[in-house]
């Protein structure tokens, strides 16, 4: 298993390498090149050659990428031209609350997506697979944006069980110690600064999980139908197994490999997804940073980000790898 590891870590260096040259041919892409991005409406020949020379622009662009690399590779993306600050601190203060409800939306798709797509194709045809069915088509049709619009307005407008935005309650004293509020919550005994966090997870963390639940679930009834009517299930049950060991072992392990793909995919898209949801729930996250650097051109914090980005996909791939090693033993021989 460690050999198996290694192997694909080191297959990911290149593909970050790939990505970190992306992003530097996209910076000195843009209208007017990066001089004339930073500098705006307020560009003259004169400022941007000294500007070019200032941030060594001038230089050949070999000299320039690997004097770029070694930026990026140290953390330093330099300062934020809305804030000021450092991008990585930037990035560090949003990163926590992204990931908190990334998790908690994986959390409820994985939990209730497998099982639901497990019992429709079981039950294909019937009354459960139909409304299975039905919902995930609702669930991918239906814009994230819409969705969390909705939620607040039930929840939040018309019954008032559930906070509309934000992340904790401002009347709420707690102590902030790793930047996840539930987890914190808990690690300093404040329990109801970490109940009054699980309260505002609850609506962004519907609303992201939504369109993840619903793929999960078709690939999942998917994925059991087929394995279900694979060779190995009918020898399996020549041989007199129960009915309970043929479905876990056989069909339910076999049928998680591309359900795990899938989870991996979907743990990336979070991303996407969580520009709109943040903004609907004002989320202090990075998908709000984002959305924030894209109108405001803030192009030192959209190359941190779009770097973080790649650096999820990247390690979220490499977990699949690991759950298909452990899932399937003859992986690890590959």
């Amino acid at each position: 298993m460690l050999r198996f590891i290694v192997r694909r870590l080191l297959q990911a260096v290149p593909t970050l390498l790939v990505l970190s040259i992306l992003v530097f041919a996209w910076l000195r892409l843009l209208p007017g090149g990066p001089a004339g991005a930073l500098l705006g409406d307020k560009a003259t020949a004169e400022s941007v050659a000294s500007l070019n020379h200032i941030l060594g622009l001038d230089q050949p662009v070999f000299v320039q990428y690997f004097k770029f690399l070694g930026r990026v590779v140290t953390g330093d993306f330099g300062s934020s031209l809305t804030s000021g600050d450092p991008v990585l601190a930037e990035v560090g203060r949003r990163f926590p609350a992204t990931i908190e409800l990334s998790i908690c939306a994986l959390f409820l798709a994985v939990v209730f997506g497998i099982p639901i797509g497990y019992l429709a194709a079981r039950y294909k045809g019937r009354l459960l697979d139909n409304a299975a069915v039905i919902t995930t088509l609702v669930g991918v049709a239906v814009p994230v944006f819409f969705l969390g619009v909705l939620l607040k307005y039930v929840f939040a407008q018309k019954l008032g069980i559930l906070p509309p935005s934000g992340r904790q309650d401002v009347t709420i004293d707690a102590t902030h110690v790793t930047g996840f509020f539930v987890l914190d919550g808990l690690l300093t005994g404040e329990l109801d600064a970490a109940w009054d966090a699980i309260r505002h997870l609850i609506l962004p963390s519907i609303a992201l999980a939504s369109i993840p639940f619903a793929v999960i679930v078709r690939i999942t009834r998917a994925s059991v139908l087929d394995v279900q009517g694979e060779d190995f299930v009918r020898t399996a049950e020549s041989k007199g197994l129960t009915t309970g060991v043929i479905r876990r072992r056989h069909v339910l392990r076999n049928a998680l490999l591309p359900v795990s793909t899938t989870i991996g995919l979907q743990t990336g898209l979070l991303l996407a997804g969580a520009v709109l949801t943040e903004k609907v729930f004002n989320w202090q996250g990075v998908g709000s940073l984002l959305a924030d650097g894209i109108t405001r051109r803030d192009y030192p914090r959209l190359q941190a980000l779009l770097l973080l980005a790649a650096l999820v996909y990247v390690v979220v791939n490499l977990l699949v790898d690991i759950s298909y090693a452990i899932i399937d033993p003859r992986v690890r021989v590959r």
